[in-house]
């Protein structure tokens, strides 16, 4: 029954949906926030002022999903993770752990990525994860403990994320700073103002502090 209930859900205009939303689960939705035909069923969604999820997302098994304003999440993303408090065995050496993606201010994840957020994914503000295909995965095997294990991944506000990234748990990219295209980020950085490359990446040049991505007060690029 909960499952043809979210099918219908997802099928209604969204005038409606958003107020069924907000009664049966809690959510709380902005006026303006939107949410095409996508199966958006976190424990709990909160979407500030202008902000939107795109057709045929995915967003499920997760504590917390938060779009802050004028964030996007765009078409065909995938968006899983192991939500807290389950009978599971796993994860639980990590009491303290939240499975949750939070995108901050003009934030912009754009199509068919993967992103597992069994531990936090936290995106920051005038940050675009760009182009197809990228994946974020916040958890694997501890071979030493043989266990499940996960780590939280940063990336920093200003930041630009190339098409077909890979980035594991624990790591970090910090503010303004780009990740190349088909780059693996595997740990935490905090030098700003580089382009990181590479697999594994590592910096490779410096960026001028006054390029005009750094300095927008928009988050969409014309």
């Amino acid at each position: 029954m909960r499952l043809i209930l979210r099918a219908l859900l997802v099928l209604l205009p969204w005038s409606l949906r958003r107020r069924l939303l907000t009664m049966l689960y809690g959510y709380e939705l902005d006026p303006t926030s939107h949410i095409g035909l996508a199966w958006v069923f976190p424990r709990h969604l909160v979407m500030a002022a202008h902000t939107s999820i795109g057709h045929l997302t995915v967003c499920v098994h997760l504590d917390r999903v938060e779009l802050r304003e004028h964030a996007t999440l765009g078409r065909g993303n995938w968006v899983t993770g192991f939500p807290s408090g389950t009978d599971s065995p796993h994860f639980r050496g990590e009491p303290g752990r939240r499975s949750e993606l939070i995108l901050e201010e003009h934030s912009a994840m754009t199509n068919r990525h993967l992103i597992d957020a069994t531990s936090p994914v936290l995106i920051g503000r005038f940050t675009t994860v760009a182009g197809f295909q990228s994946q974020i995965l916040t958890h694997s095997i501890d071979l030493v403990t043989c266990r499940q294990a996960s780590a939280p991944v940063s990336i920093g506000a200003y930041c630009f994320v190339g098409t077909n990234c890979v980035i594991l748990g624990g790591s970090n990219l910090p503010e303004r700073s780009v990740l190349g295209a088909k780059s693996l980020l595997n740990k935490s950085f905090d030098t700003p103002l580089q382009l990181y490359g590479g697999v594994p990446a590592r910096a490779v040049k410096s960026l001028p502090p006054d390029a005009a991505y750094f300095m927008r007060v928009n988050g969409f690029v014309e």
